[in-house]
């Protein structure tokens, strides 16, 4: 993954993209947060991630600027990265989640869209503790104008919050975690193949046209 992001952050126009392309699963996964609330019992956490997680997407979206300012204004599938596997992504990875807990709690509706937040979220999460450092890391090497420390700092107190809320949802909670990273790995895998597939092809093009 270092190697594909050392290739992204060094073309001011691939980093342009894949800033935009983050900014919208921020921004998905945002809506989402806030689709699963409770029109009563929504409490100060879920409503502090769904914030943060706006944030987010507005924070990468306005450094866009400094790698190509009049490029990338909106979410049109042009200008994301494997569009169709980062449009799925959090869609697959939520509906697979709705299956197995309600197959395995035997839960529906807001029950269902509540464990679903709990589990998608720390999944995600997951990831993110692991993709932005090493997306930081490079950006240091780089010594690129893009910094996303701010929301490494806040994804690690997602992190931990998730974990408190899923062991008072269920104390055995990891059992149905697990399964639900396998998921999202695969996922991550087959997005992050598409994203290198696209490198691929931009920089055939660009080698073909020097």
């Amino acid at each position: 993954m270092k190697d594909t992001l050392v290739t992204i952050v060094r073309n001011d126009e691939l980093h342009a993209r894949w800033l935009n392309t983050l900014s919208y699963l921020e921004n998905v996964g945002a809506r989402k947060i806030s689709t699963c609330e409770n029109d009563t019992t929504t409490d100060l956490v879920q409503l502090k991630h769904a914030a943060e997680e706006h944030r987010h997407a507005y924070y990468l979206k306005k450094q866009i600027s400094k790698l190509a300012p009049s490029a990338f204004t909106c979410y049109e599938s042009k200008d994301l990265f494997a569009p169709v596997f980062t449009k799925q992504y959090l869609q697959r990875l939520d509906l697979a989640c709705c299956r197995q807990l309600a197959k395995h709690y035997r839960i529906s509706g807001q029950r269902l869209k509540y464990a679903a937040y709990l589990f998608v979220t720390y999944a995600i999460e997951v990831r993110a503790d692991e993709l932005y450092p090493i997306y930081q890391e490079v950006l240091s090497e780089l010594q690129s104008r893009i910094m996303v420390k701010s929301i490494i700092m806040e994804e690690e107190g997602h992190l931990e919050e998730m974990n408190h809320m899923l062991t008072l949802f269920d104390p055995e909670w990891n059992k149905q975690a697990d399964s639900i990273l396998a998921i999202e790995k695969e996922l991550f895998t087959n997005w992050i193949t598409a994203i290198n597939a696209e490198i691929f092809s931009y920089e055939g093009i660009s080698t073909a046209m020097a």
